[in-house]
């Protein structure tokens, strides 16, 4: 284990190393303009001169509106690197997010002159910095005293999916952050040795108000990496920078996939990349098998959590190439310094091959973290690979039949005309509960009715799992991350069911 990771120095320090190694180097590029490593540190020095005047302590709580911008990439490494603590806010949506800010009551309120300017009418009482470019900060109002709740070795209040309720917030401390970044690696094979910037170029397209979009741009920063940031998704936006930078992997979480599979690109647009990693929501094994077919490129599906503070298991290469076949559809095994078992719900270890819940035990929040249990429903087969089966408190009982949501869905997607499928339970006065489907189609099929999906479905599903409404849209709700909103499906069908 590396000198500081006990006390979270580890990762501020190496910050602080790369930044400093060629100033006038590249370091992000956003919409055509690259943006330098002494820029990053200007942001740095800005805002610890702002929190200096303040006569702040450690972890001070910092609340930053993040949007894949400079700007916010640069506040973030700024907050980790002066000690205090990001508080990740969304500024999405205005009412939802000054209500958060009046909550949290946060001492200061970070972001880009434009957002900052929309919340100054919230009034959340902090002192607001708003961020011209990256190192022009300046303070547009003090705010008024009170007092500060400070989270010391805590590095950012990082915000969870909200893919079943509203969004929470995980206490991610710089140890843990050290420890996944630095620590025993699984992500690269180098960034053990010296700080030093590297060749290639990498292409973050996640959200930084999720773990996915913060952990890569740690990743790259902590690695000396030059990285292409996307203000959001597209297919044209993302396949341009793979053609001009041409990384050897990618990240794609699985609606991403899929719209890179259903596009018009050919194996020539994708020839750099060697592998593409897919994560944060459940991927088919229909569709990582085809984008394998169409671009010849392996889908290294991945498992991880915020609360566990990054990924715990995952596929490699070498498993690619040894058990992709006979390990269809399995997330893949643990990290190395990550353990998994699946338990009764009393608490009782199970056998290889048998369902249960879900415990980890994860490397990065250290040996004294114990073990964690999920609501997910896996099994763990006698090589250690884990399948996730879907999630116990989505489980629909329906007249004492249980159904999982995910391999309802799973069925209907196999329908050549959907694009995207949601299945969720819905209460019944005789039964209990009863699955009913929303369905998105893809662009060019043809006109769909709810019997042919459940004609189609009905061979590979007991009659009990066939949902009781198929309900289409045009295009299903999701979360900034890309995973289905729970919430706003269910209110679709709120009221419809006796």
């Amino acid at each position: 284990m590396m000198a500081g990771f006990d006390d979270g120095v580890e990762l501020r320090s190496r910050i602080d190393a790369i930044l400093a190694i060629d100033p006038a180097a590249p370091a992000m590029e956003f919409k055509g303009r690259w943006h330098t490593w002494g820029e990053l540190a200007d942001m740095a020095q800005a805002l610890r001169r702002i929190l200096d005047e303040s006569g702040v302590a450690p972890g001070c709580p910092v609340g930053v509106l993040l949007r894949n911008r400079p700007t916010a990439v640069g506040l973030l490494l700024a907050i980790i690197q002066a000690g205090a603590c990001a508080v990740a806010i969304n500024p999405d949506k205005l009412d939802r997010t000054c209500a958060e800010l009046r909550t949290l009551e946060l001492p200061f309120v970070a972001g880009e002159r434009g957002d900052v300017a929309t919340i100054e009418d919230c009034d959340p009482g902090a002192t607001l910095i708003a961020a011209e470019d990256l190192g022009a900060l300046h303070v547009v109002r003090r705010g008024e005293q009170r007092v500060i709740r400070s989270h010391p070795g805590v590095a950012v209040k990082m915000l969870t999916s909200g893919t079943t309720g509203p969004p929470k917030r995980i206490d991610l401390s710089t140890v843990t952050l050290s420890r996944a970044l630095l620590g025993a690696k699984y992500y690269e094979a180098t960034t053990r040795e010296r700080p030093e910037l590297r060749d290639g170029v990498a292409v973050v397209n996640s959200p930084l108000v999720h773990l996915g979009g913060l952990f890569r741009i740690l990743q790259c920063v902590a690695d000396g990496r030059r990285f292409v940031l996307l203000e959001r998704f597209t297919v044209e936006s993302w396949s341009e920078a793979v053609r001009t930078y041409r990384p050897r992997t990618v990240s794609l979480v699985p609606t991403a996939l899929r719209m890179v599979l259903e596009s018009d690109l050919d194996r020539e647009a994708l020839s750099s990349v060697k592998s593409v990693v897919s994560g944060t929501a459940p991927l088919s094994p229909d569709d990582a098998e085809a984008f394998t077919a169409h671009f010849g490129v392996p889908v290294l599906v991945a498992y991880a959590a915020t609360e566990f503070g990054g990924g715990v298991a995952g596929w490699n290469l070498a498993d690619y190439r040894q058990f992709a076949s006979s390990k269809r559809g399995s997330v893949g095994r643990a990290h190395s310094d990550c353990q998994l078992r699946v338990v009764t719900p009393e608490g009782e270890t199970l056998p290889p091959g048998e369902e249960g819940l879900l415990e980890v035990k994860a490397g990065q929040l250290g040996r004294e973290s114990g073990w964690i249990r999920t609501t997910d429903l896996a099994r763990l087969d006698e090589d250690g690979f884990l399948w996730i089966l879907g999630r116990s408190d989505e489980t629909i009982i329906r007249g004492g039949f249980k159904v999982q949501p995910e391999e309802v869905r799973m069925a209907i997607e196999r329908h050549p005309a959907v694009g995207g499928a949601v299945v969720i339970g819905v209460p019944d006065r005789r039964l209990g509960a009863v699955p009913v489907a929303l369905v998105e189609l893809r662009a060019d099929a043809p006109p769909v009715t709810a019997e042919d999906v459940l004609s189609h479905i009905e061979q590979q599903l007991a009659r009990y799992e066939l949902p009781v409404e198929v309900r289409f849209v045009e295009s299903l709700p999701r979360t900034p991350v890309g995973k289905p909103d729970l919430q706003a499906v269910r209110s679709i069908f709120e009221g419809q069911r006796p």
